[in-house]
């Protein structure tokens, strides 16, 4: 859910995802149109750090750098100095000299994970991922326990006592490189449960099981609710009519492009 939208030579850009991801192409692609099947399609990351919240936060505290996870809106990338995603974000924070404070938000799960491979004590903002936030960490080691072959695998965005129970810890796309690599294994995957799909065509043969959540396993409360927002007929409607339109006040994108430039330097 963290991957970079990159620059393209389409001049019509369709996000099937969530709203932060259309904004971050619209921010590269200033000239191109940047489409959305249904503007409601948020991220309950992006939606833990209210702008004026956040302003009043880093106002408090102004000796810091502000390094920040991709999963914000347009006007958090604005606020800070550098971007990271899931899966170059201790690169980023390495980049950083050891005396300089940072700031590290919206997610304080996978800040908490950062500070624990890198020995820094970034201040973290209170935000989480709702999915990844949903893990049973008893459920999880029972399931081990009916399955001791399988491998268990997670997001940075999950807490703690989900990361320290996995064997790799990874962002979407390295846990499936990982899996690729592992084929013969099974595993257990603690990560929004779509993802599971993409894993399974990359190895058709190889045993994934979602990891339980706290909740009743049949509430699919791993799964990220407002990526299902969009749907094949909205999608369709989105590409017949080229609306709705994701737009970014300029001066927000402007601000906001610096600290994703910086990143894709860094990296």
């Amino acid at each position: 859910m963290s991957q970079i939208a990159a620059k393209t030579d389409a001049d019509v850009i369709v996000f099937a995802g969530v709203h932060f991801m259309a904004e971050t192409a619209k921010i590269l692609n200033p000239n191109k149109k940047v489409l959305l099947p249904d503007l409601e399609a948020g991220c309950s990351l992006a939606e833990s750090i209210p702008t004026k919240e956040f302003k009043k936060f880093k106002a408090a505290h102004p000796n810091h750098i502000v390094v920040t996870y991709i999963n914000c809106s347009a006007e958090i990338k604005a606020l800070s100095d550098i971007v990271c995603t899931s899966s170059n974000a201790e690169k980023i924070i390495a980049s950083i000299p050891q005396d300089q404070s940072i700031i590290f938000a919206p997610d304080r799960n996978l800040g908490t994970y950062i500070n624990y491979k890198t020995g820094r004590e970034m201040l973290l903002w209170d935000g989480a991922c709702l999915v990844h936030e949903a893990f049973s960490i008893e459920k999880l080691l029972k399931l081990h326990a009916e399955n001791p072959k399988a491998v268990i695998i997670a997001h940075p965005e999950s807490e703690m006592h989900i990361i320290k129970a996995a064997k790799y810890v990874g962002s979407t796309a390295g846990m499936i490189q990982y899996v690729k690599d592992n084929a013969d294994r099974s595993f257990i995957v603690a990560t929004e449960a779509g993802i599971l799909y993409k894993m399974q065509q990359k190895v058709p043969n190889t045993i994934l099981i979602p990891a339980p959540a706290k909740e009743d396993n049949t509430c699919a409360c791993s799964e990220c609710a407002y990526m299902k927002v969009n749907t094949l007929d909205k999608l369709y409607s989105c590409l017949k009519n080229e609306s709705p339109e994701i737009t970014v006040p300029e001066d927000i994108r402007v601000k906001a492009l610096k600290p994703i430039q910086r990143m894709l330097d860094l990296s």
